[in-house]
C-alpha cells in the first residue's frame, strides 16, 4: 500500500468540500485486495456541501444512512443508486458538519486486470494497445464513472461505508502521489435534479478517462 503513495492526512478533508476536491485531483485511491493493490489516479469529482445544498445527501438532516457524512473527516461514505451501483464518497468538513466529495472517475494505475476481472471483461486480461482481451472495451472504461470504479475496485457498502481512509492499515486509503496539481475545468455537477447549475465539478482537463 504505502508503496503507492503516503496516506492524506484528516487536515487534508477536514475543509469545504469544493476545495477537498479540486485538490483530490491527481491522488490515489488504493484499495488491498487479496494483498495485492488495486490503484487509481483521481480525474473527476464532486462536491456535495450540507444544509445549503438541495442535491446533497445531508441536505435532509443527520440519519442512519448519512451518519458518516456528519463524523469525523477523511472517511468513506458508500451509497447505492438506482438499486445497482455503488457510489464512493469521501466526508469533509470538520466533525458534525456535512459535506463530501464523490469520486466520479478514475485513471488506472495498479492491478489493471483484476479490475477488469471484476468489471467482468474478458477475464480480466488487459493488452498493450489499451483494450480487454476479447472485448472491445478500451482500458479508459474500467473506472470511468462512479459504478464503474467502484465495481473496479470491489467497493460495496457493506465491506466499506465507514472506513478511515487516513489509515495507512485501511482496506482503503486516499493516498499522495507525489504529482504536481493538474490542470483543472470546473462545471457542474452531473445526474442531480436540484442546484443543477453550482460549479461542483472538477476534472483533469484533456484526461481522457474522465467520465464525460
Amino acid at each position: 500500500m504505502m508503496m503507492l503513495g503516503s496516506p492524506l492526512p484528516r487536515a487534508f478533508f477536514a475543509r469545504p468540500p469544493d476545495e477537498v476536491a479540486r485538490e483530490l485531483l491527481g491522488k490515489l485511491v488504493i484499495r488491498r485486495h487479496s494483498g495485492e493493490p488495486l490503484a487509481g489516479r483521481i480525474v473527476e469529482a464532486e462536491a456535495y456541501f450540507g444544509a445549503d445544498d438541495p442535491a446533497a445527501h445531508a441536505f435532509a438532516g443527520r440519519t442512519a444512512r448519512t451518519e458518516v457524512l456528519f463524523g469525523p473527516p477523511g472517511h468513506a461514505y458508500v451509497y447505492l443508486v438506482y438499486g445497482m451501483h455503488y457510489c464512493l464518497n469521501v466526508s469533509c468538513e470538520p466533525e458534525g458538519q456535512a459535506g463530501c466529495v464523490l469520486i466520479r472517475a478514475l485513471e488506472p494505475v495498479a492491478g489493471l486486470a483484476v479490475m477488469a476481472a471484476q468489471r467482468g471483461l474478458a477475464g480480466g486480461s488487459v493488452m498493450a494497445d489499451g483494450s480487454v482481451m476479447g472485448a472491445a472495451v478500451p482500458v479508459r472504461l474500467l473506472a470511468s464513472g462512479p459504478g464503474r470504479l467502484c465495481q473496479a475496485l470491489g467497493i460495496t457498502r457493506p465491506a466499506h461505508n465507514g472506513l478511515d481512509v487516513c489509515d495507512a492499515g485501511s482496506e482503503l486509503v486516499f493516498a499522495e502521489d507525489g504529482l504536481p496539481l493538474p490542470d483543472i475545468e470546473v462545471g457542474p455537477r452531473i445526474g442531480i435534479r436540484k442546484a443543477v447549475d453550482r460549479p461542483a465539478r472538477f476534472w483533469v482537463r484533456g484526461n481522457s478517462f474522465v467520465s464525460c
